[in-house]
């Protein structure tokens, strides 16, 4: 076997193979024999079937099959012994391969087209300034944090008489001949217009209210879902309606105490306001120096990104590959993603040169931690701050029975590892910030 390369240019090059009989001969030997062991053909005994015959009708498609593999084999080999860093795969290049004739033939060229990684250096320095942001909790943060918890676990009661923050059952008629009903629909007062608020505040259980949906709700939306009608009905509609009360809820927030403390942190946890407050604070500026970190990381790859403007990509190529390893995808679609195909390139070279530089590595307990974490924010979404590790451990592990979902979630680790160690060897200032100005970053 013989393999030799030529350079086109500094990000495309050939690589040309002449397979020899040795390289494939005795695989090819030995996959026939294999067959004619198994091979049951009419007028001979298993295993029996001449070896001439087993040439003439299966000798061409091991032939081929063999080459193939060793092709695959070869070639890779080359290119890790070659310590050559190329993008994407291999390509057949059929306009300079030679026609290829398994009768006649006995060594068979094949001709590669590869594209190599640029050079570059996508390390900061200590002249690249970045910000840490360090975000102030308010106590206003607090207050609002302890309002949310006593209302999350305040109580339900049944008033006599409807207060406009109150959520009022009933059934809907609508006064027009043949007028639509809907039943067991739920309206809040307090999200009327005020003169048609004041027609539902004091009601009663079994009290019928007439009142105009159209002027009580400004928002189209909110027509078509509490009187299930279209849109179009909802822009045409005049008609009042009448709503039959058949009961009353009122919300009524938690008491500051200890049945709070205990239901947010676990009984005996906190023992008073202040220490409830106190773990508040820590809690939102945990919070906070996530969403710093979270900028830090968005700024430091910016800064790489920026290192990484000016390299060059074998852009024919890569295009070529992309179709090649996506049969669905055509070239409209290709050039419409193509400037973010190519800084998902850039990215993934500038990390994989961080990590090495940096000697990085990810380990499975890392990424089975960042993936309890990530189950323990979603919980936090939906109000459920302080779940137990089991219940964390449970979700981590069917988030990594998902193979796309365990890649993304080593990405974020290392990136996460990337960015405090360029931490270490850029300039750094620290900037006190309010959440009010950090959330306007983003905009």
């Amino acid at each position: 076997m013989q393999i030799t390369k030529t350079d086109i240019d500094q990000l495309n090059a050939k690589l040309t193979l002449v397979v020899e009989p040795q390289d494939y001969e005795e695989k090819v030997q030995k996959e026939l024999r294999t067959i004619r062991q198994r091979a049951n053909i009419p007028g001979f005994r298993p295993g029996k079937v001449p070896a001439s015959l087993i040439q003439r009708q299966y000798g061409k498609a091991v032939l081929a099959e063999e080459i193939n593999k060793v092709i695959g084999e070869l070639l890779y080999n080359y290119i890790r012994e070659q310590k050559l860093n190329i993008l994407g795969e291999p390509l057949s290049n059929e306009e300079d391969t030679p026609e290829l004739d398994f009768d006649n033939q006995t060594s068979f060229t094949f001709v590669f087209d590869i594209a190599l990684a640029p050079e570059f250096n996508a390390k900061l320095t200590a002249q690249n300034k970045l910000t840490e942001y360090q975000i102030e909790v308010t106590d206003e943060m607090v207050d609002n944090q302890v309002k949310a918890y006593a209302e999350r676990f305040g109580s339900y009661e049944s008033p006599e008489t409807a207060d406009e923050n109150d959520m009022l059952r009933g059934d809907l008629l609508e006064q027009a001949e043949n007028g639509k009903k809907v039943e067991g629909q739920v309206l809040t007062p307090a999200y009327m217009s005020a003169a048609q608020k004041k027609l539902f505040i004091g009601a009663k259980v079994g009290d019928v209210i007439t009142f105009n949906p159209k002027k009580a709700f400004k928002n189209e939306a909110e027509l078509t879902s509490l009187l299930k009608i279209s849109k179009e009905e909802a822009q045409d509609l005049k008609s009042d309606y009448t709503f039959t009360v058949s009961g009353i809820n009122r919300h009524t927030a938690s008491p500051i105490d200890q049945s709070l403390f205990d239901k947010v942190y676990g009984e005996g946890t906190i023992a008073d306001e202040a220490a409830f407050r106190a773990k508040i604070r820590e809690e939102i500026q945990a919070n906070m120096d996530e969403d710093a970190k979270y900028k830090f990381g968005l700024d430091a790859k910016a800064a790489v990104m920026k290192k990484m403007e000016k390299v060059a990509f074998p852009e024919p190529f890569l295009k070529r590959w992309l179709k090649v390893a996506n049969k669905d995808l055509t070239d409209e679609q290709i050039e419409k993603d193509w400037d973010k195909t190519l800084d998902q390139l850039r990215w993934q070279l500038a990390k994989d040169q961080l990590a090495e530089q940096f000697d990085i590595k990810v380990e499975a307990d890392e990424v089975r931690a960042y993936a309890k974490e990530v189950a323990r924010m979603q919980f936090m979404q939906y109000g459920m701050s302080h779940v137990e590790d089991q219940y964390l451990e449970s979700f981590a592990q069917d988030m990594l029975k998902d193979e796309n979902q365990t890649r993304g979630l080593y990405d974020r680790v290392q990136e996460n590892k990337i960015y405090a160690a360029l931490k270490d060897v850029v300039k750094i200032e620290t900037k006190k910030i309010s959440q009010e100005d950090f959330g306007k970053l983003f905009k």
